[in-house]
């Protein structure tokens, strides 16, 4: 008697086709019938939430994970990743190259995906407590001659802070205040209530990684679930914008050459001088 071989998955399950035992007749992930009981009722959050949790998400979870998955979907054309992108669109690359530049650019330590993993770390070892947030950062800014070897430098600021940064920008006041009104509880409620004291100890304004970060801590996902996340959530912008450029050319990039005459400065994005 044959016998019958499965995938070494603990996420995914098919059973094939009584004529064909390559074709699949039915797939499960996490126990759920995808095709059978998903499809129809199940939308692509709750899809995203099962595959990394390996559980269905409450009502709550859906909606936390919703309303960051649209915060991240467009980082826009002053991102990197997305830069990234459109200059590999413009060049007449094919989609996956696009792609593919995105998230080499947007995996880095500097508002990447990167960044969310250290600041996720950082929830583990700190939790809500301003001190020990304090204490953290300060232990970050010293000098480590036991360090392990790395591929990645060590962070040159507080991790979901943003180190160019003047004040908290509009954009990243209303994320959080629409992820922190859905559960008092949370690390992001948490967030917006010590915001003034965090920033202040971090010497930077809170970035939209930060936000990320608490959020995806808050759904209960490790660090490297957060990081892959991330880069995953913020690759629908980048598709849009390398395809705009890709018709548009490389003449009507949407940013120019600043001439300055000697000794003139810029100011941050705006701010005025």
């Amino acid at each position: 008697m044959a016998e019958t071989t499965y995938m070494q998955s603990s996420i995914w399950l098919e059973e094939p086709e009584p004529n064909n035992a390559f074709a699949c007749r039915a797939a499960y992930c996490h126990g759920y019938d995808v095709y059978g009981e998903m499809l129809g009722n199940a939308g692509w959050i709750d899809m995203l939430y099962l595959l990394l949790n390996g559980e269905a998400p409450s009502k709550l979870q859906a909606k936390t994970l919703e309303t960051l998955a649209v915060a991240l979907a467009n980082p826009g054309p002053r991102d990197p990743s997305v830069q990234a992108a459109m200059c590999s669109g413009v060049g007449g690359s094919p989609a996956a190259a696009a792609l593919t530049a995105a998230l080499a650019v947007g995996a880095g330590g500097a508002g990447g995906a990167r960044e969310v993993l250290r600041a996720m770390q950082a929830w583990e070892t700190c939790g809500k407590s301003v001190t020990a947030w304090k204490s953290h950062w300060s232990e970050l800014a010293q000098p480590r001659s036991d360090a392990r070897a790395d591929a990645w430098p060590a962070a040159e600021h507080p991790p979901g802070f943003d180190p160019l940064g003047v004040t908290t920008t509009t954009p990243v006041k209303q994320v959080l205040a629409q992820l922190a009104s859905l559960n008092a509880d949370s690390r992001v409620a948490w967030l917006q209530a010590n915001l003034s004291p965090l920033e202040h100890a971090a010497q930077h304004p809170l970035s939209l990684v930060g936000i990320a970060a608490a959020t995806f801590a808050d759904l209960g996902m490790s660090p490297t679930q957060g990081e892959m996340l991330f880069l995953l959530l913020r690759l629908p912008g980048a598709a849009a914008h390398a395809l705009e450029q890709g018709e548009s050319g490389h003449k009507k990039f949407p940013f120019y050459a600043l001439e300055l005459d000697e000794g003139d400065t810029v100011a941050p994005v705006g701010v005025t001088p």
